[in-house]
């Protein structure tokens, strides 16, 4: 029986099968360490790599041995540091565990804990395991389509780097056996004749016909000649063709408070929860638009750079921030042709008579539209509009809210509201 073994290196001597096979193994220790790196990131560090240590008892396997039984005393070839009947004594190592804190001991064995590194793409795929937009492949595929390219046989025309050259030869082939079929069969029919002609009498008449014979055979054989080995005909290039693919098209928008009531504290949870919603966006949406809308008493759509660093003052009225959504997606976004999704971040201090006036522009003008809407309120305390949201929460299925206080929390909370359907939201 054989085996074939695929020792090809990827990437700094390092197996890509073997690499990947690892990390599934442990793949729930990957997962929490994620998390823990995750809690003590800043925003701008959340894309990096990361250091993963993994206890090294956690990723033993046990091993059989056979022995010979019996009490046996050898020492081995090679040996310079003993003769038989030394005892070697067990080697001295440290405290419970190698590497980490604590004060060094007499006696005990150490043992270090497995350290490497997952990459940026490795980090960001436990990051996001099991996360999708919910019923995102449930609505009207767009009409206006991508195109992707396959191949569709062959043609004459094309550029060198898709020519074919087996099919070229074969076409070369093919056309000089066509065009020199007729001229080899006079050929051989002359040059019988030309056989025939010699073995007769020499006469002045036979000499005369055996030239004219020659002068035909060598202009046959020249026409035969004359054909070109390779011709421009002959050429055939890989066709591919382009044809378009239908796309689900979504819009994602993002609202968040920037009234006075909204400190550096409570915009920096919003602002790494609206991080999170990006990167994840980005990373398993290509064809997706994100629309970012920042409020106080007024609303206005921003910039990404605007919606994260800018700074403002004033009271709250968040009905404005979904007015101006409802007008952005009936001017841009039509519901029949795009995926609408929203999340708004807020610390749910709002004027008193504005928050039904929130519920009922949810309830009417924005949930119809929406595929989901998102609502996270980065303070424990409930406030009006947290209570007018609850009963909104309960009827619609397209609407949740949780509750984010500490940063710690901001990626649990991600997770429940994004995870993929079937699970707990």
């Amino acid at each position: 029986m054989q085996q074939i073994i695929d020792r090809r290196l990827a990437g700094k001597n390092k197996s890509i099968g073997n690499r990947e096979r690892f990390l599934r193994r442990h793949k729930e220790q990957i997962r929490e360490a994620v998390k823990r790196a995750v809690a003590g990131r800043g925003i701008r560090e959340i894309a990096q790599g990361e250091d993963i240590r993994i206890p090294r008892r956690d990723i033993s396997e046990p091993v059989f041995g056979h022995g010979q039984g019996g009490r046996r005393e050898m020492v081995h070839p090679g040996n310079k540091d003993f003769v038989r009947g030394d005892r070697i004594v067990r080697p001295q190592g440290g405290a419970a565990g190698g590497g980490g804190p604590g004060q060094a001991g007499d006696s005990g064995e150490g043992e270090d804990d497995f350290v490497f590194h997952l990459t940026k793409e490795e980090f960001m795929q436990v990051f996001f395991d099991d996360l999708a937009l919910p019923r995102l492949t449930r609505t009207t595929l767009a009409e206006t389509p991508e195109y992707t390219t396959h191949r569709a046989g062959f043609s004459s025309d094309g550029t060198p780097n898709n020519l074919h050259i087996v099919r070229s030869m074969r076409s070369a082939i093919g056309r000089r056996i066509a065009l020199g079929s007729e001229s080899r069969r006079q050929l051989a029919h002359l040059e019988d004749l030309l056989e025939a002609l010699r073995e007769q009498a020499d006469t002045p008449s036979r000499r005369r016909d055996m030239a004219v014979l020659a002068r035909d055979i060598d202009a046959l054989r020249a026409r035969i000649l004359h054909i070109p080995y390779l011709d421009p005909i002959d050429l055939r290039y890989r066709s591919r063709v382009r044809t378009p693919v239908p796309i689900a098209r979504a819009v994602m928008f993002c609202l968040m408070d920037v009234s006075g009531s909204m400190d550096e504290a409570r915009k920096d949870l919003a602002k790494r929860f609206f991080i999170l919603l990006y990167l994840f966006l980005t990373r398993h949406y290509q064809k997706i638009d994100l629309v970012f809308i920042r409020h106080h008493t007024q609303a206005q759509e921003v910039d990404e750079h605007d919606f994260f660093h800018a700074t403002e003052t004033g009271g709250t009225v968040v009905s404005s921030a979904l007015v101006l959504m409802e007008q952005i997606v009936r001017a841009r976004y039509p519901s029949s042709e795009w995926n609408i999704y929203g999340a708004h971040a807020s610390d749910g201090d709002n004027w008193h008579d504005d928050s039904a006036r929130c519920r009922e522009l949810l309830e009417k003008d924005i949930l119809p539209l929406c595929r989901y809407f998102a609502y996270i309120q980065v303070v424990e305390q409930e406030q009006n509009l947290w209570h007018e949201y609850a009963a909104l929460a309960e009827a619609a299925d397209a609407f949740a809210m949780r509750k984010a206080s500490t940063a710690d929390q901001i990626y649990p909370v991600f997770r429940d509201l994004f995870s993929k359907e079937g699970r707990s939201k």
